[in-house]
């Protein structure tokens, strides 16, 4: 059987993925890109801010988790210039709303000093979803956002690492009030991927994808932490019937 050399196979993998690739020129391209990329941009702003504010909670780690929200802003930087790149203008407000519920909810349990449902926000739901769109994002960002995109996610799986670790070591008194977090804020999730579905396909990022590749890395992050498969599944469906 005949074999295609490396240069051949090379130039095909490209045609193939740029068959693929959405035209970031156009208007309706740039119109969701403006929510889209409001939501990341405001999405590692709400991680800075929550890992300052963990660190209020855990001071014995507050040098890494400051270490951790630098990186965020980090990130923000370099997702703020994905849109200068493509002469777009983020739609902040949107994403402000956007984040309206989950902020709420981790403020809330930051004034009650209720370490274990700030955790399960910011370290598993919010790095498991900004983990998941990353992935399904770069086969088809342009080349610029892309660099910058395949950059920013090696960092997530050490941010979602940390709020793993943490509650693996206190699972036995984190438990209750893990799956109580979880029946709250799973569902905000849920309706998240809802609101932003439309936007999201015109970059070529399909809703089914998005959801299936968050629910992989949280769940694994549970069971990670000590959760059976039994009780992960009891949690979806206790969190997701609501």
């Amino acid at each position: 059987m005949s074999t295609l050399d490396s240069t051949a196979v090379a130039v095909l993998d490209n045609q193939q993925g740029l068959a693929e690739l959405p035209d970031f020129t156009t208007d309706a391209y740039k119109d969701a890109y403006s929510r889209i990329n409001a939501i990341v941009i405001e999405g590692e702003q709400e991680a800075h801010d929550n890992y300052l504010s963990l660190g209020t909670l855990i001071p014995d780690q507050a040098e890494e988790l400051a270490r951790l929200a630098k990186m965020e802003m980090k990130h923000m930087k370099g997702f703020t210039a994905c849109a200068k790149n493509l002469g777009v203008v983020a739609d902040m407000p949107f994403a402000h709303e956007f984040f309206a519920p989950l902020h709420g909810n981790f403020q809330s349990a930051l004034k009650e000093g209720k370490v274990v449902t700030c955790l399960l926000i910011q370290a598993l739901l919010i790095e498991a979803f900004a983990i998941s769109a990353y992935h399904i994002y770069i086969p088809v960002a342009d080349p610029f956002a892309r660099k910058i995109t395949e950059g920013v996610v090696k960092d997530e799986y050490t941010h979602l690492n940390y709020g793993q670790e943490w509650l693996k070591a206190n699972f036995e008194a984190s438990r209750d009030e893990l799956m109580e977090a979880n029946k709250a804020n799973l569902p905000l999730i849920r309706s998240m991927l809802e609101q932003v579905a439309t936007d999201a396909s015109v970059l070529h990022m399909e809703k089914e994808d998005l959801i299936e590749d968050f629910l992989i890395a949280y769940q694994e992050a549970l069971n990670e932490i000590g959760f059976t498969s039994r009780d992960i599944a009891r949690m979806a469906a206790a969190a997701l019937a609501i």
